[in-house]
């Protein structure tokens, strides 16, 4: 096959020098197309001896072979690995101003671009709008891993590992696919849930006590949101029931964003929508209890004789069962397609069981179709880039993913989900 490999000018870089190996290694013909910012990084000499072909960034080159037509035409495939948000933005509006802008302008093969950014600049609506733009045209956009970037920065925008950008390129063209354990996209069929609508949520409930306080937990909604893209990447209409959290929503426009702050508000959302869905996935952190009454006004603090007594009792109620209940109404409903219902447990170890005794429990008692279990606590999965997950489905053996960033997380559970249509 042959390969046009674009390279930006990011510090991820280097990467694109293993995931030019990679490919040629596997058997395919690479021409390496380079910005001139891409050269300060990483020079003309490494490509041409990794690829065995020149190396050129102008359309003023080789003019007799007319190479900013014939690379676009003559590729099987087209990588841009890392992508800038500045060629996202190129790209997204048809620029050609130098010799891969170009190419992606005469490309009629698949094309695959994997962002390599800072997470303000990832996360900038300018951006999100490029990618998105580009998506509905056809263009593979690789979400970027969660880690260390530049600097002691870290969050969403660092480059995947070359492997994980092989199979992704690879698939995206139709391709054999080489079995690279614990890649973040091992299984991963790009487009799957084309035609899908998929329900999220994410974040954590609050419960008033009065104006101004609340019961709520530690859960910063960054799996819920990586889901909710992972599943707008493989082409699903996603709406996303957001409580509190701690990261952007995705600016997306195939992201339906509903906002939502307690337990019966997200039950509301859901219950209005899951009908008009094929997949929900139930990853918010929900309370279980609420208290009893609501202050209609700021619970005071005694002061004088006594104030150390002055505490007040609040009372607790329990909220309602929302996975628990949606999965009685499908199974109530006359609907022929019902949805696909994936819950989340959230659990400690005590001495009545382990975390995952408790998720298999739950799993029984809750009748969904899978349940995604994770031990929680402070400094634990809570707010943390990665976790370990243990996938739950009847009469199927357990499947641990991780420790893995979020947007692996992502992809496997949605792995799962696509399992699970399959077999119905």
């Amino acid at each position: 096959m042959r390969v046009v490999l674009g390279v930006t000018g990011g510090i991820a870089a280097y990467k694109a020098a293993l995931l030019l190996r990679l490919f040629t290694e596997a058997g395919h013909e690479v021409t390496v197309v380079p910005t001139e910012a891409a050269l300060r990084f990483v020079g003309a000499p490494t490509w041409e001896a990794l690829s065995g072909g020149r190396v050129q960034t102008d359309v003023w080159s080789n003019i007799t072979d007319v190479p900013h037509v014939r690379l676009g035409q003559e590729a099987d495939l087209v990588v841009v690995a890392p992508a800038t948000a500045d060629l996202l933005a190129k790209a997204a509006h048809g620029l050609a101003g130098d010799l891969l802008t170009n190419v992606l302008l005469t490309a009629r093969c698949p094309v695959v671009m994997a962002p390599a950014m800072h997470t303000e600049m990832w996360e900038h609506a300018a951006t999100r709008a490029n990618v998105a733009t580009l998506r509905e045209r056809g263009v593979t956009v690789v979400e970027p891993a969660s880690g260390r970037l530049t600097g002691a920065d870290t969050g969403p925008g660092r480059l995947p590992e070359p492997e994980v950008l092989l199979e992704a390129a690879l698939a995206a063209a139709g391709a054999v696919v080489p079995e690279v354990p614990g890649t973040s996209l091992e299984g991963v069929r790009p487009g799957d849930l084309a035609g899908r609508r998929v329900l999220v949520t994410a974040g954590g409930t609050r419960e008033a006590l009065d104006p101004v306080r609340y019961l709520g937990n530690r859960s910063s909604g960054k799996q819920g949101i990586a889901l909710a893209r992972a599943a707008a990447e493989r082409g699903a209409a996603v709406t996303l029931v957001v409580a509190h959290v701690e990261i952007p929503v995705p600016e997306d426009p195939s992201v339906e964003v509903v906002r939502v702050e307690s337990a019966r508000q997200l039950q509301d959302a859901v219950t209005a929508r899951v009908g008009e869905h094929d997949v929900v996935v139930m990853a918010a952190a929900v309370a279980d209890f609420r208290p009893a009454t609501l202050a209609t006004s700021k619970i005071k603090k005694a002061h004088g004789a006594g104030e150390e007594d002055s505490a007040p009792t609040i009372e607790l109620v329990r909220n309602p069962d929302i996975l628990a209940g949606i999965v009685a109404d499908r199974a109530a409903s006359p609907r022929p397609e019902s949805p696909v219902i994936i819950g989340f447990a959230a659990e400690t170890g005590d001495e009545s069981g382990s975390v995952l005794e408790h998720g298999r429990a739950k799993l029984a008692r809750k009748g969904c179709d899978a349940l995604v279990v994770n031990e929680v606590g402070e400094g634990v999965t809570f707010g943390q880039d990665e976790s370990t997950v243990h996938l739950l489905r009847p009469g199927h053996p357990e499947v641990v993913v991780g420790p893995a960033d979020k947007g692996t997380v992502a992809h496997a559970i949605l792995d799962l989900v696509h399992d699970v249509i399959a077999d119905a």
